[in-house]
C-alpha cells in the first residue's frame, strides 16, 4: 500500500477577536501584565490577552473531531508562543492524529501568520460505572514533552523557596456560579465572559444547560483555568512583588465536564522548576476532585513564569546567592 501523496488536511476555524478581560487584574498588591501601563513598563506594547482565552476557539473543532468525549475526557496541552492584544485576530487549527497515534496537533496564528500557541489534543476513554483510573495516552503531550526536556536550573531567586515534589499545605474549595466574582485575580464573572466568548455554546448558558448531555450547564475550558487559578489559598508561590504570566498550560478532563455552581477541591504540587534568560518558572500540577463524591475529575499543569526584571531585588539577591544576575 502506497502512502498518500498529500498531508491530511487540518481543521481550521474562523478568525476571531478575543476580548481583554484582565486589564484590572491585581495580585500581590499590584496590577498584572495584562494592564497596559504595567505591560509597557516591561517593554510590551499593550497588556496581552490571557493565554487560555484562546482555548475556546479549539472547542468547536475538537468537538467535531471527538464528539461528546471532548468535554468528558479531552486534554488540551499548549505552549504559548506570542502574546495577543485586543483587536488582533486569531485563528485555531487542528491536525487530526495520524493512524495509530493518539495526539492531534493544534496551533493558533494571528491573521499575519504570527504563531500564538502550539500543542496537542487528545481524548481518553469514557469512564463508565464505578470510577477507575483512565488510560493515559502513550505519547507525551506538549507540556509533558517540554518538562522532559528541561535542564536543571541554576540557583533560583524568585522561586528559591519551592522544591520539586512540594505540595500545597491547603486543599482549596472552589466553585463558579454565573454571577460569582472570582476575586482580584479575575475581575469578571462567568456571565460576563459568556457575553464575549469567541465560541458561544448553549451548553454553557443558564437557559441552555439543561439541554446538554449532562442535563446542566458546563464550564467552558477557558473558564476551568479561571476556576483553578483564582484561589489564592495555597503557598506554592514565588517571592514578590513580581510580574508573572502563563507560559504553558495543560487542562485534562478525566471525569468531565466540570459544572457551573458545583463544588470542587484542589490539590497542588510542584512538578518542575526551570528558568530562561528572562524568567523563572514553577510548573504546578493542580488535581481537581469533585467536592461531593471526592472523585478525581480533572488536572491542570501550569507553567507560571515570573519575569526576573519585574522583581526589584533580583540582582541583589542573585549576587547574595552566588550567581550572576
Amino acid at each position: 500500500m502506497t502512502s498518500p501523496p498529500f498531508e491530511p488536511p487540518a481543521l481550521c476555524g474562523p478568525l476571531r477577536r478575543p476580548c481583554q478581560m484582565l486589564a484590572e487584574q491585581r495580585y500581590d498588591g499590584h496590577k498584572s501584565i495584562h494592564d497596559d501601563a504595567t505591560a509597557g513598563s516591561l517593554g510590551l506594547r499593550a497588556g496581552p490577552i490571557e493565554g487560555p482565552t484562546h482555548f475556546s476557539q479549539f472547542d468547536p473543532l475538537l468537538h467535531h473531531l471527538y464528539g461528546q468525549a471532548w468535554f468528558e475526557t479531552g486534554c488540551l496541552s499548549a505552549h504559548y508562543q506570542n502574546m495577543v492584544v485586543e483587536g488582533e485576530e486569531v485563528r485555531a487549527f487542528v491536525q487530526p492524529a495520524e493512524p495509530g497515534r493518539r495526539l492531534a496537533r493544534i496551533w493558533a496564528e494571528k491573521r499575519d501568520g504570527t504563531p500564538v500557541l502550539t500543542g496537542t489534543a487528545s481524548v481518553g476513554p469514557r469512564i463508565e460505572g464505578e470510577p477507575t483510573e483512565p488510560t493515559e495516552p502513550t505519547e507525551p503531550t506538549e507540556i509533558e514533552q517540554r518538562i522532559a526536556k528541561l535542564r536543571p536550573p541554576g540557583p533560583l531567586v524568585i522561586y528559591r523557596d519551592l522544591r520539586v515534589g512540594q505540595q500545597g499545605a491547603v486543599t482549596a474549595r472552589v466553585r463558579m456560579g454565573f454571577e460569582q466574582h472570582m476575586g482580584d485575580s479575575y475581575p469578571f464573572t462567568l456571565a460576563g465572559k459568556l457575553k464575549v466568548i469567541t465560541e458561544p455554546c448553549r451548553w454553557y448558558a443558564p437557559d441552555g444547560g439543561a439541554s446538554s448531555p449532562w442535563g446542566r450547564p458546563i464550564l467552558p475550558r477557558e473558564m476551568i483555568s479561571v476556576l483553578l487559578s483564582s484561589s489564592s489559598a495555597h503557598d506554592l508561590r514565588g517571592r514578590g512583588p513580581a510580574i508573572g504570566l502563563f507560559a504553558g498550560q495543560e487542562i485534562r478532563l478525566i471525569r468531565g465536564p466540570l459544572f457551573v455552581d458545583h463544588p470542587y477541591d484542589l490539590e497542588r504540587e510542584v512538578i518542575a522548576l526551570s528558568e530562561s534568560a528572562r524568567t523563572e518558572s514553577a510548573w504546578i500540577r493542580t488535581r481537581v476532585f469533585d467536592g461531593e463524591t471526592a472523585a478525581l475529575v480533572a488536572e491542570m499543569i501550569l507553567n507560571h513564569a515570573v519575569m526576573k526584571a519585574s522583581y526589584a531585588a533580583y540582582d541583589r539577591e542573585a549576587a547574595e546567592l552566588g550567581r550572576g544576575a
